[in-house]
């Protein structure tokens, strides 16, 4: 019998059938574990705890309470009259001045007022994801390369690579500095792909960063634009956490901040066109639904050509004129990032307290909405396939959907995220329980977490509760049913 499918034509494009989004990765797995059972306190306790998603849910009372005390914003009204009409007739691209201007004046507020922001370079996106896939296509072409510092955010894989064609080159960096950037790691990258015959468009980092939790220090900035200058590249900060950062004793700083420091090399380098900032209010204000994003560069053929990119995926009429109205309220931003930093530290000491407790360490965090856990001496191998078989025992077993390190490219197996400014403090106590019962059970007694314990007394790594590093594996992973198998 003829095959007929052989012979018809291709149906989908090569684009729509390549397997380059990423969605297969482990991070993303996760979700949709959760998705079919979620956890809710009452209608499904013994659901999956959502800890892989970083959303900021600590704060929604202080602006539902501005929304109630301002129902003109969200009326869509202005002096009590309607702007209905004004709104949803057609909008120029550019976006609306009043909310360009609030944005430029809140992000120069984050950053103690050590950075202004000209309205005028500032593009309107669809969120961070919009922002930096358009200056993907801005800034490099189908096979240039940008180089990123592990481990990185998973969705860096979909965002800058899938429909650009641009290629990711990872910076290695390792547990034994705190996972913090070096010169050595930045030419090792650079050679490598030089040796792959990939053209260097750039840098990119995170700031602070996802995954681990931290703000770049300033000395490590200085030595990214030393490094970018000498190259003639492009450096992209995301900066989508920078309202975050919680630590009074080593404030966020920009990279906008240290340029500015250097004004005279950054001119003799031409540096100023070549940085370039990502910003979104999904993290410090956790409006991720609203999909806020911008670009804010001082490049006029950047800031141009992302303009004319954005029309793919600007921000509504209704969300800028609401939000114009939000941030343009000085006294509320000014209440809102203190107590919102407050309500994180917190949450965050409440994770760490709790890991601690059961003999689980964490990178030392300052500022996101995650820390970055060290769970290395609970796995059967230390190897990335003890990762794997771990993280599936702590979704499908215990119950919490948690990142594997390897799916956001780290070096070293046995790093996990764990988000926890999601959920109430009482759904972090069930998620703390859960994983206390796991260990206990897994090492045959309650006296194996003070054996754990004992252990974190031992120095070792910049962690906030540090582990042997020679601990002997205890843990004994059961196998996976086979329906689990066949799902992943």
């Amino acid at each position: 019998m003829v095959n007929k499918v052989a012979d018809e034509p291709q149906l989908l494009s090569k684009k729509a059938g390549c397997n380059s989004h990423g969605q297969d990765s482990s991070y993303f797995l996760g979700w949709e574990e959760y998705e079919k059972n979620p956890f809710d306190a009452v209608a499904n306790p013994g659901g999956i705890i959502q800890m892989g998603l970083a959303e900021n849910q600590l704060s929604f009372d202080l602006v539902e309470d501005w929304l109630e005390k301002n129902p003109d914003a969200l009326g869509l009204r202005r002096g009590g009259a309607s702007v209905f009409r004004e709104l949803a007739l057609f909008q120029d691209y550019h976006g609306l001045p009043a909310f360009k201007n609030a944005l430029a004046r809140f992000m120069s507020e984050q950053r103690g007022y050590r950075v202004a922001f000209d309205p005028s370079n500032i593009v309107l996106t669809a969120g961070a994801t919009s922002a930096n896939e358009a200056l993907m296509f801005c800034l490099a072409d189908q096979g240039d390369a940008f180089l990123i510092p592990t481990p990185y955010y998973p969705g860096f894989d979909r965002d800058l690579k899938w429909r650009t064609g641009a290629e990711i080159v990872p910076v290695h960096c390792t547990s034994a500095n705190g996972f913090r950037v070096t010169r050595a790691a930045l030419d090792d990258a650079y050679s490598r792909a030089q040796k792959r015959r990939l053209r260097v468009k750039g840098v990119l980092i995170t700031n602070p960063s996802n995954p681990l939790g931290t703000a770049v220090p300033r000395a490590d900035l200085d030595m990214i634009v030393d490094f970018v200058a000498a190259k003639g590249i492009h450096l992209v900060s995301d900066e989508i956490y920078s309202g975050t950062a919680f630590s009074d004793s080593a404030p966020f700083v920009s990279v906008l901040e240290a340029l500015a420091a250097r004004a005279q090399r950054a001119a003799d380098y031409g540096l100023d066109g070549r940085v370039h900032v990502v910003y979104s209010l999904s993290k410090d204000l956790g409006l991720p639904g609203f999909r806020v994003g911008a670009i804010y560069s001082s490049n006029p053929a950047v800031v141009s050509a992302a303009t004319k990119m954005s029309s793919f995926g600007l921000v509504s009429s209704q969300t800028q004129f609401l939000l114009a109205a939000l941030l343009g309220d000085n006294d509320f931003t000014r209440r809102y990032l203190a107590e919102n930093k407050r309500r994180l530290k917190e949450r965050r000491d409440q994770l760490v307290d709790g890991l601690k407790a059961i003999g689980i360490g964490c990178l030392e965090s300052d500022s996101g909405l995650f820390c970055w856990v060290d769970m290395s001496h609970l796995m059967r191998s230390r190897s990335f396939e003890g990762e794997m078989s771990l993280w599936k025992k702590v979704v499908f077993d215990v119950g919490l959907n948690i990142s594997p390190g390897s799916s956001c490219h780290c070096s070293e197996p046995g790093w996990f995220r764990v988000c926890f400014a999601n959920m109430s403090a009482k759904t972090l106590d069930v998620a703390m329980q859960r994983l206390r019962a796991f260990v206990e059970t897994s090492f045959k007694g309650a006296g194996a977490v003070g054996a754990l314990r004992r252990a974190a007394a031992a120095p070792a790594r910049s962690m906030s509760c540090p582990l042997a590093m020679n601990m002997k594996w205890a843990l004994r992973l059961t196998p996976l049913s086979a329906d689990r198998k066949a799902e992943r």
